[in-house]
């Protein structure tokens, strides 16, 4: 198995580091050169959302990106990577990836002062697990096909749709590789 990830911004080293400790081959995708590698799955990682979606167009990776996963790619979304996949924010139609049934709040959780961490359930792991949130959206309403896989303090901050999960909060930065696992495994399953 080999997973793409998207190296523009955010923590992608540490995504790398969480799925080789799992066993898992990766590369990073710089370019359009970068993204014609086969692959099995793709994470976006966070950063900066505006920034990110500016990038893929002049790198024009977005609409390929966008293709294959809607053609089935599975899709692992962080933080701006949650951003990216949602369809809609604050009810309005949103022009990024755009393929998830979600309605996201950006920096829903303001500033780097008001970034923390908690420990919660996630649907589908038998443990509660970290999570760290960093300027971090949540998620308004999952509609469609779209599920709620976790809440913070009423907010939903975890989901899938298919072959498709988000987290508003960086597994990638805690020591625990149940979520990555999880990604991995759904793959896995089809």
């Amino acid at each position: 198995m080999k997973i793409a990830i998207l190296a523009l911004q955010g923590a992608f080293v540490e995504h790398e580091r969480m799925l080789r400790s799992l066993g898992v081959g990766t590369f990073e995708v710089r370019n359009k050169d970068d993204w014609q590698q086969p692959k099995d799955g793709l994470i976006i990682p966070g950063g900066e959302s505006t920034t990110m979606v500016k990038l893929l167009h002049d790198l024009d990776l977005l609409t390929s990106i966008q293709r294959e996963i809607r053609e089935g790619l599975p899709v692992f979304g962080t933080c701006a990577g949650l951003i990216l996949l949602a369809k809609q924010e604050n009810g309005q139609a949103a022009s990024r990836i755009s393929t998830m049934d979600i309605d996201v709040c950006r920096n829903a959780y303001g500033r780097q002062l008001g970034s923390f961490r908690t420990v919660s359930s996630f649907k589908g792991i038998e443990n509660d697990i970290p999570m760290t949130f960093i300027r971090a959206p949540y998620i308004n309403q999952v509609y469609g096909e779209a599920e709620a896989l976790a809440t913070v303090n009423g907010h939903i901050v975890a989901a899938r749709q298919g072959h498709q999960l988000v987290t508003a909060f960086h597994p990638e930065l805690d020591e625990d590789v149940s979520i990555h696992r999880y990604f991995v495994d759904s793959i896995k399953k089809g």
